[in-house]
């Protein structure tokens, strides 16, 4: 799960990962639910990050390793 070797992208394209109708804040709410996850696990199994959480989790959304369920009434906001 936290690969150092990745190739991650500092300044992503937001139109390669607003898909469809996602709307930013909702992109913004799941890059940090994941960023809390990633930081939850690696402080739980005592490894030591060289990542920023917040790259690592927006890494997996652009990987489509992570994927977000946006509700209906908050789409196109």
């Amino acid at each position: 799960m936290f690969d150092q070797n990745r190739d991650l992208k500092f300044n992503p394209d937001l139109k390669t990962v607003l898909t469809g109708h996602m709307s930013r804040y909702s992109l913004v709410r799941a890059t940090a639910k994941r960023a809390r996850e990633i930081a939850e696990e690696a402080e739980e199994k005592k490894i030591i990050l060289t990542e920023k959480p917040v790259s690592i989790a927006i890494d997996e959304l652009i990987k489509g390793e992570y994927e977000i369920e946006e509700p209906e009434e908050i789409r196109n906001i």
